[in-house]
C-alpha cells in the first residue's frame, strides 16, 4: 500500500493546453484584460485562487468603503458605470458593476485554482503554470493542473497579500488583534479602546467608522503622510491634479495641491500629521504611496475623537508603550498596515519583477516583458492604470493572434504531456 501511495504522489499533474493567454487573477485587472481580449476574438483562461471574482473587494474590505476617486476614473474598458450610480460608488455598487461586467463579456474564470508556480520553458518556448485546487480534496493529485500557453498575463494586482509587521510583544498583548482585511464595521467595538496601526486611507476610514459606532480609536502615525481634501470647490482633487498635469510641471502641480489643501484643511501638521518633503503626486508616482483623501476623519482628529499617537515601542498585556514613553491602555488592535504583491512567491526564473513584486521597468512601459509575459494592474495608478495596461496587452496579443490565424493551416504545437485543450 505504501508503494502504491508513493507512486500516486509522484505522478505528474494533468496538463491542459490553452490556445490563448493564461491570465492569473480575476480581480478588476484580470476582468479588464479578458474583456479586451474578447473584443479581439482571442480565447483565454483566467485562474483565480478564490471562489469569486474581485475577492479583495468582496471578502477583504470594510462595509463603509467607497471608491476614493470619481467613477469615471475607475470604470473598466468598454463599459462605463451606470448613470444612476453616485460620483463615488459604494463597495456593493462596485461589486455589482464587476459582476455585470463579467456577465456582459461572458467571462468565466476557473475558480479555486491557486497558482503554485509559473515558469517559461525555453526548450519549448511556452509558459508552464501549475495550479492546485482547493476544498476537501485539495491534496489529491486530481486537483493539480499544469496549464500551458504561449502567453502569461500577471493580473494579481498590487494588493494580493496582507502586510503584517513584526511588533514587539504583540503576542503577549492578550486582546483582539486583526488585520484591516478582516474588519467589517465598528459594531463589535462599541465602547472599546482601539489602536489602529497605520494612517493611510484604510486607517483613517476605519478610525472614522469606529467613532461612528462609539469606540475610542487611537491612530499610530509613524511616518509622514499627505492628507488632501477629496474635493476642492466641488471638483475631485484627483481630477484637478490630472488636469494640471497637462499644463504644468510636476513640481508645480504638487505645490498647487498643497496650497489648496492648506486652504481647505488648514495646517494638519499641528494635529500630528507631518507632510513628506516630496510632493503627493511625485511620491505616488515614484514610491507608490497614495495620499489620504479625507472623507471626515480629519474633523474627528481635530475634535479629539481620534487620537494621533507616534510609533510603537512594545506591547504588554492590555497596554502599548509608544516611542515617546507614553503608555496606552487598549482593548483591541487593528493593523491597517497595507498589502503587497505576491508575484515573487510563484513567478519563477524571471527577472522582470523586482523583489517587491512590481515590474522593474517604470511606467508607462512596465506592462510587457519578454517571452510573452504581460502585466496588468501594477502601475501604482489605481483602476485608471488598469484600463491602460489591459488595452495595450490585448492589442499586442490580438495582433499576434491574428497573424497566427493566417497560418492556421498548420497544427498547433501542443506540449508533449498535454491531455486536453481549451
Amino acid at each position: 500500500m505504501a508503494g502504491m501511495t508513493d507512486r500516486v504522489q509522484c505522478s505528474p499533474p494533468r496538463c491542459v493546453w490553452v490556445n490563448g493567454p493564461i491570465i492569473v487573477g480575476a480581480g478588476p485587472s484580470g476582468l479588464a484584460v479578458a474583456a479586451c481580449l474578447k473584443e479581439h476574438g482571442v480565447p483565454f483562461v483566467i485562474l483565480e485562487r478564490s471562489d469569486c471574482i474581485a475577492s479583495l473587494w468582496q471578502k477583504r474590505t470594510y462595509d463603509r468603503l467607497k471608491l476614493h476617486l470619481p467613477k469615471q476614473f475607475c470604470q473598466l474598458p468598454k463599459v462605463p458605470f451606470p448613470d444612476d450610480f453616485p460620483e463615488y460608488p459604494t463597495k456593493k455598487q462596485f461589486i455589482d458593476y464587476l459582476e455585470s461586467y463579467a456577465q456582459h463579456f461572458q467571462i468565466r474564470p476557473r475558480f479555486n485554482q491557486s497558482v503554485q508556480s509559473a515558469r517559461f520553458d525555453e526548450k519549448c518556448g511556452l509558459w508552464l503554470v501549475r495550479t492546485e485546487g482547493s476544498g476537501t480534496a485539495a491534496g489529491s493529485r486530481s486537483h493539480e493542473v499544469e496549464y500551458i500557453s504561449r502567453w502569461l498575463v500577471v493580473a494579481t494586482g498590487e494588493n494580493a497579500e496582507k502586510v503584517v509587521p513584526e511588533l514587539e510583544g504583540l503576542g503577549e498583548f492578550g486582546g483582539d488583534v486583526m488585520h484591516v482585511c478582516d474588519y467589517k464595521s465598528g459594531e463589535a467595538y462599541r465602547g472599546k479602546r482601539v489602536l489602529v496601526v497605520g494612517c493611510g486611507n484604510s486607517g483613517m476610514e476605519v478610525c472614522l467608522d469606529l467613532c461612528d459606532y462609539g469606540a475610542f480609536p487611537a491612530m499610530v502615525v509613524r511616518d509622514s503622510v499627505h492628507v488632501l481634501p477629496r474635493e476642492v470647490l466641488g471638483k475631485s482633487t484627483f481630477e484637478l491634479a490630472a488636469l494640471l498635469m497637462n499644463w504644468l510641471p510636476l513640481w508645480l502641480v504638487d505645490k498647487t495641491l498643497l496650497v489648496l489643501s492648506r486652504l481647505v484643511l488648514g495646517n494638519v501638521e499641528k494635529h500630528g500629521l507631518r507632510r513628506p518633503s516630496t510632493g503627493p503626486v511625485e511620491l505616488k508616482n515614484t514610491k507608490g504611496r497614495t495620499p489620504v483623501l479625507d472623507v471626515g476623519a480629519l474633523g474627528k482628529i481635530r475634535s479629539g475623537d481620534i487620537k494621533v499617537v507616534p510609533g510603537i515601542k512594545r506591547f504588554t498585556p492590555a497596554k502599548v508603550e509608544l516611542v515617546d514613553g507614553r503608555i496606552l491602555h487598549i482593548d483591541s488592535v487593528i493593523l491597517a498596515t497595507g498589502y503587497r504583491s505576491n508575484v515573487p512567491q510563484w513567478l519563477q526564473g524571471c527577472d522582470f519583477f523586482s523583489k517587491d513584486g512590481f515590474p522593474k521597468t517604470p511606467f508607462p512601459n512596465g506592462w510587457k516583458g519578454q517571452c510573452g509575459l504581460y502585466t496588468v494592474g501594477f502601475t501604482r495608478r489605481g483602476l485608471s492604470g488598469v484600463s491602460s495596461d489591459a488595452a495595450r496587452t490585448a492589442d499586442d496579443i490580438g495582433r499576434m493572434w491574428k497573424e497566427e490565424l493566417k497560418l492556421a493551416r498548420r497544427p498547433i504545437a501542443c506540449h508533449g504531456r498535454c491531455i486536453s485543450q481549451i
